[in-house]
């Protein structure tokens, strides 16, 4: 957070960079506003939300009120900006996908219900959104999002009709647009993707997510089908068959349909391919070098064994060869030291001449989400949000992360301060 001193020496900075971001506002008091707006999200203070924002700036909260909830501005064309100034100032080796939970006292906000809620640890009261971030090691940027709407927020996959009225007239009061209905959180992260690769015309990167996405074999093959490369963790009770394995075919006695070819043995869960391999299969790899640094690590190194192996994912939804065979990609396990099995697993299509650390340094890269949201959260007010309209929230995740850009860029900056 920024201290009202300190906010005196960055304010050009902050002042210049909303220019570019706002550019696009028909009005000029549109664009003070949003530069208001950001300068309240950077700002010295617990609360985040608009009555303690506007106190701060010294005007009136009605202000801010009205350029989040009805000005007419488009906040998507904001997430290009941030997207396309991500793609040269990050210049991301991932996007990485990922989702945040917003706990909520009541049930008037938008696409709220009891659902797990990460951030508490339980079920409970919630909202959760989706998001998209540019990723290096040094640096990230949020630069899309959707909001996660349940089943029981679409009317029309409501049998009870008195209670699909009931649904209708909440989602009247949030104003969400009839197009809108339930998606699962995957296929938010896919249209995300496209576009920010489509759309926005930034180039196609590895995609990185974790098992919620990774588990879902349609979430892989429609990165497969858009060209994208991917490093998706996965429980390690999905199964495959070695790349070695080959479907046969049973001879055509004449009569009836011709057999087709199939894999002779049923695939087998990652763990037990893992397993199988062995732990000597394991090489030690160094991917990253961390801040926490000890007598013992004086470099803050972090290392781990990994084991990598040709596999051919198993699952009724992925597309066939015509000679039966399924596609062979990567099996990526991590296996500590004394640990009596590994840890962690990922599947991935990364080409199979990568060097194993470079795997394993994309597959190690959520790391930065983490970071994104503690920042966004602690710093920046991204759950402080209080109203109650669909474009409301992702005009104010958009505007937060924006600051969180803002932040990046001051950290990079000689002098300057840049904590959040």
């Amino acid at each position: 957070m920024v201290t009202p001193e300190e906010m005196a020496l960055v304010r050009p900075v902050i002042e210049e960079f909303a220019a570019d971001m706002f550019d696009g506002f028909a009005r000029r008091d549109q664009q003070a506003k949003g530069g208001l707006y950001l300068r309240g999200l950077l700002s010295d203070g617990k609360r985040k939300s608009m009555q303690p924002m506007a106190e701060r700036l010294g005007i009136d909260h009605q202000q801010l009120q009205q350029f989040v909830t009805t000005s007419t501005w488009d906040h998507v064309e904001v997430r290009r900006r941030l997207a396309v100034w991500a793609g040269g100032f990050v210049d991301p080796d991932a996007w990485v996908v990922d989702d945040t939970a917003f706990p909520k006292d009541g049930n008037a906000s938008p696409a709220v219900a009891r659902m797990y809620c990460g951030a508490l640890g339980k079920t409970a009261n919630c909202q959760v959104g989706v998001s998209v971030h540019a990723v290096t090691d040094w640096a990230s940027a949020a630069v899309d999002w959707r909001l996660f709407l349940p089943e029981s927020w679409d009317d029309r996959l409501v049998g009870d009709p008195a209670e699909a009225a009931g649904v209708r007239r909440r989602r009247e009061r949030c104003a969400i647009p009839d197009a809108v209905r339930h998606r699962e959180q995957w296929r938010l992260a896919l249209d995300m993707l496209d576009e920010i690769t489509g759309d926005w015309g930034l180039p196609a990167r590895p995609v990185v997510a974790d098992a919620g996405y990774g588990d879902a074999a349609r979430f892989r093959q429609g990165l497969t089908d858009r060209g994208l490369t991917y490093v998706l963790a996965v429980r390690p009770t999905a199964s495959a068959h070695p790349a070695a394995a080959e479907p046969v075919t049973a001879a055509y006695g004449g009569v009836g349909r011709p057999p087709t070819p199939h894999y002779p043995d049923p695939p087998t869960d990652l763990k037990t391919l893992v397993m199988t391999a062995g732990r000597s299969a394991g090489r030690f790899v160094v991917w990253r070098h961390g801040s926490h640094k000890t007598a013992g690590n004086p470099t803050g190194r972090m290392r781990s064994r990994f084991l990598a192996l040709r596999v051919r994912p198993a699952n009724r939804t992925i597309p066939k060869a015509a000679d039966g065979s399924l596609p062979e990609c990567w099996l990526l396990a991590e296996w500590p030291p004394g640990a009596p099995e590994p840890t962690d697993y990922w599947l991935s299509t990364l080409p199979i001449d990568i060097r194993l650390r470079d795997l394993v340094k994309l597959a190690k890269i959520r790391w930065r989400i983490d970071h994104d949201y503690r920042e966004l959260k602690d710093g920046l007010g991204l759950d402080h949000f209080e109203g109650r309209s669909w474009i409301g929230w992702h005009r104010h995740v958009t505007l937060a992360s924006v600051a969180q850009a803002v932040c990046t860029k001051l950290r990079r900056t000689p002098k300057a301060p840049a904590q959040a």
